[in-house]
């Protein structure tokens, strides 16, 4: 079980990016998948998720900005993100939850694998 984040790079405010969270070793559909995010001197937080039954939880920094799909043939998680802000500057993780949930929860104990992890600098 692999997981793959990429996608990260330097953006100015208001700009996009779609990272991608690609799977190896495992069928990502029926698993909740979560992206975090991890700024400097801060603890790790969560952004969003979706369940294996596609339901979706996000945090208010998100609602409106960041979206979370799945390519299912690609065995892949995008997390597009739109108006982005500098305080979005962090590290991002992609990570699966090997249950069967109909619901996620951006818990970090929730989830078992992770990804290394993409960076994401947002300039002002």
């Amino acid at each position: 079980v692999q997981l793959q984040a990429s996608g990260g790079g330097l953006v100015q405010a208001g700009g996009s990016l779609r990272l991608t969270c690609a799977a190896s070793g495992f069928h990502l559909r029926p698993h909740s998948i979560a992206w975090f995010r991890q700024a400097s001197g801060k603890e790790r937080e969560g952004v969003v998720c979706i369940s294996g039954t596609d339901r979706i939880l996000e945090t208010e920094a998100a609602k409106g900005r960041f979206t979370i799909s799945r390519d299912n043939a690609k065995n892949i998680v995008y997390l597009q993100m739109n108006s982005l802000k500098p305080e979005d500057t962090a590290t991002y993780y992609c990570a699966v939850d090997v249950d069967y949930k109909s619901t996620c929860r951006l818990a970090m104990i929730e989830y078992d694998n992770w990804g290394q992890g993409t960076l994401v600098t947002v300039s002002s």
